[in-house]
């Protein structure tokens, strides 16, 4: 049946402590406003040459000088995880994480003074923390604005689980599908009663907000048909490309790459095309002569 509200009884409040690395644009003058960038899962291998590729794209002038902050995840993955719980909560709780802890120690430590502007502050994320760049800014966009995301997990997988929000990040797109098994309320004389009526998806219920969003997919990206998750919203293809059509008929500004021969994540990918998506992301913002 559906395992989106498993609980996990081993699960337990613990102490957390992560890496945070910093970039800082070359020349950059200590305590002069700056745009930033925040990436999810700080030090993967996909992130491997990105401080060449900033380097060469602010030389270029293809983009502003920019911070850009990588943030550790907490561990493990999925539900029952640190990592789960911070990435695949579809809430405002991760960013306010990053504001309250995150922001004012890297000011602190670098002298920078972060932009409160938030055409000047984005996101980038790999799967889960790609569904948390997003979630950043769905949540606040007062803070966030541009969100790059590669093989977001937009599926059924928030931890713990919300009554509220049953589907997780499946409902930004498309309605919660519902348990796989039988429903277990049962009415008098063993008849199953109906599922609650599902909630409207959050994106294509809501105005449209200033989010521009660049997010690509592989063709051999992540796929749960076994029966460990047979709820139907553990597609990862189907859900970016169900992301891109909501996307579209509200009018967002977002581009969406198809990647060929490309897995989940895929680090062939993810280094071909993040220089492009970084300009594209940072399209309108005031580059300094």
């Amino acid at each position: 049946g559906d395992k989106s509200n498993m609980i996990i009884t081993t699960s337990h409040p613990g102490t957390w402590t992560r890496n945070i690395d910093v970039y800082l644009p070359p020349n950059y003058v200590r305590g002069s406003e700056v745009p930033f960038i925040v990436l999810g899962d700080g030090g993967s291998t996909a992130y491997v040459n990105l401080v060449a590729i900033l380097d060469n794209l602010i030389h270029q002038r293809r983009i502003p000088p920019m911070i850009a902050i990588q943030i550790g995840n907490g561990g493990q993955d999925a539900q029952g995880s640190e990592r789960g719980r911070e990435y695949d909560t579809v809430s405002g709780t991760y960013t306010q994480f990053v504001e309250r802890e995150v922001l004012p120690l890297v000011e602190q430590r670098t002298g920078a003074k972060l932009t409160k502007n938030p055409d000047g502050r984005a996101t980038l994320g790999l799967s889960s923390s790609g569904a948390a760049a997003f979630t950043m800014a769905w949540f606040h966009p007062e803070l966030y604005r541009r969100v790059l995301a590669y093989s977001p997990t937009m599926v059924n997988q928030q931890w713990p689980w919300d009554p509220s929000l049953r589907g997780g990040a499946w409902e930004y797109h498309s309605p919660w599908a519902g348990p796989a098994g039988p429903n277990l309320n049962v009415k008098p004389g063993g008849v199953i009663s109906p599922s609650d009526p599902p909630g409207s998806p959050l994106i294509p219920s809501a105005p449209a907000k200033p989010i521009r969003f660049w997010f690509a997919v592989g063709d051999q990206d992540l796929f749960y048909p076994n029966p460990t998750i047979p709820d139907g919203m553990h597609d990862w293809v189907l859900a970016a490309e169900l992301m891109a059509k909501v996307l579209a008929d509200k009018g967002y500004h977002y581009q969406f790459v198809f990647a060929r021969n490309s897995k989940h994540v895929d680090r062939p990918t993810v280094h071909q095309t993040l220089p492009a998506a970084l300009e594209w992301l940072w399209k309108g913002y005031p580059i300094p002569k």
